[in-house]
Parts: structure tokens; C-alpha cells; sequence
């Protein structure tokens, strides 16, 4: 993978939004369309040691999914959770996530992801 990666979903509008700003920085970014290529449980620990923080946060709790395939806030409550979670339902990441090196952020909102280049 290049330095910046974008875990993409074409149909979310925060993810286009994310990209347009990479693009108008002219910032080369390769893109993982995740629900066709979804990360392994070695690629999801990796993005929740780069992201830090509460491993819930990689989660779409608010997904009407999410409650759908019988979840709760105790089965995303460490990072063993939200890998088990995200390998089964890998629609589930929230997204855009962005990584540039070794950080990673949430681009939500998309105009976050100009920290990774501050």
C-alpha cells in the first residue's frame, strides 16, 4: 500500500467528500473498497492500534444493522469485539477511515482528514 489509504464505500457521501479533499491537496491515496475487499482480522487490528482511542468508535453502532444481526454495546466493548464483529459483518466499519502512514483517523467529518497533514 502507498502512505495514504482510504477504506472506501462509494456510496457514502462522506466518503466521496473525503476523497475530493485528497484530490483538490492533489494527496496520491489508494483506495480498499472494503465491503468488496474486507480487511482481515491482521488489517482491522492494525487500523484500531493506528486509530488508538475507544475500539467501539470503528463500529457503525448506529446502523440499523448493527442491532439487526443482534449486537449491543457489549459485543463492540474491546478490540477482540470489534474484530469479531467487523470480520462477520465487515458493513459494519465506519467509514471513511483514512491512513496516512502510521496514523489513522475517522474522516467524519470528511475535513478531518486534513490532520493526518498538519
Amino acid at each position: 500500500m502507498g502512505d495514504t489509504t482510504v477504506y472506501f464505500n462509494p456510496s457514502c457521501s462522506k466518503c466521496r467528500v473525503t476523497a475530493s479533499i485528497l484530490d483538490e491537496r492533489a494527496v496520491p491515496y489508494e483506495v480498499v473498497e472494503y465491503l468488496v475487499a474486507p480487511p482481515d482480522e491482521v488489517a482491522v487490528r492494525r487500523l484500531l492500534a493506528m486509530l488508538g482511542g475507544d475500539p467501539a468508535a470503528l463500529v457503525r453502532q448506529d446502523d440499523e444493522g448493527f442491532a439487526a444481526a443482534g449486537y449491543g454495546v457489549d459485543d463492540v466493548a474491546d478490540a477482540d469485539g470489534v474484530v469479531r464483529v467487523l470480520l462477520a459483518h465487515p458493513e459494519l466499519m465506519q467509514r471513511p477511515v483514512v491512513v496516512r502512514g502510521h496514523r489513522a483517523l475517522i474522516a467524519r467529518p470528511p475535513e478531518r482528514v486534513t490532520e493526518l497533514f498538519e
